[in-house]
Order: C-alpha cells, then structure tokens, then sequence
C-alpha cells in the first residue's frame, strides 16, 4: 500500500511493476539485468482518488496517461532494480499529492485610471516622435 495523504492510498492491486531492460550505456550489465521499472497506475478505476483529483491527475500525467486510464511512470535512472523500484513509487505519490492540491483562482484586476494616463501619454509622445521624423518639404 502506498500512503499519499491521511484521507488518500493506493492498494496493490492498483500497481503493477514490471521490470525491463534499460536503454543507453552499461557494457554488458545493460543486456542481462532488467534494472528499469515501468510503474503503471490504474488511476481512472482507483476507488480511492475522488473525481476531482483524477482530473487533475490527468492534467499533471499528460502523456503519461494511456487511454484506458492509467499513469505509466518509467524509471531507469540507476543501476539498481529496487531503487529505480523506489523511485518510480516516490515520483507517482508527488504527482497525485500534486493532484490533491486545488489550484488557486485567479482574480483578474484591472488597470488604475493613473496607468492607463500614462500608458496613453507614452502613446501620444511617440507618435509625436515618429510624425517628425517624416520627410521636410522644401518649398516651406
């Protein structure tokens, strides 16, 4: 069972781990040991998440999220099975605790009466610059 928050965990049967071999260089290590985890979550049958944090679970997961609703997360970041193991746990209990969080509702202001005079005085002074910088008649 991995603990996310008091009210929130993930049974085992919600986790699958399936080890496999990892890519790039490693001599001949590489080719015999399946060091790297694919951590894959059930998130869209998880009876313990509420709606509200699926949705935003599938917001934050972005390609991660497969169609029939899972998080796949890959670790192959060290040589060892069981710490890759640990770190694939530790990056998906950040996600959904990241998913718990309500994001915060913007407010939209509006500009003071003051930045929208000065805003239109730059405006004015720069045209000004620019209708002068125009071609001088020399008739006048």
């Amino acid at each position: 069972m991995l603990r996310i928050t008091d009210q929130i965990s993930l049974e085992d049967w919600e986790l699958t781990e399936q080890f496999i071999r990892a890519s790039g260089p490693g001599g001949q290590n590489v080719n015999k040991v399946s060091t790297a985890v694919e951590l894959r979550f059930e998130a869209e049958r998880s009876p313990n998440l509420p709606q509200a944090v699926k949705t935003r679970l599938r917001k934050l997961a972005g390609r991660r999220w497969t169609k029939d609703g899972a998080v796949i997360i890959q670790v192959e970041d060290t040589r060892s099975q069981a710490r890759n193991r640990e770190i694939a746990r530790d990056r998906l209990a950040d996600l959904v605790l990241k998913a718990t969080q309500k994001p915060k509702r913007r407010i939209p202001t509006k500009p003071t009466l003051g930045s929208k005079k000065r805003r239109l005085q730059a405006k004015k002074q720069r045209g000004e610059v620019k209708s002068l910088r125009g071609k001088i008649d020399p008739d006048s």
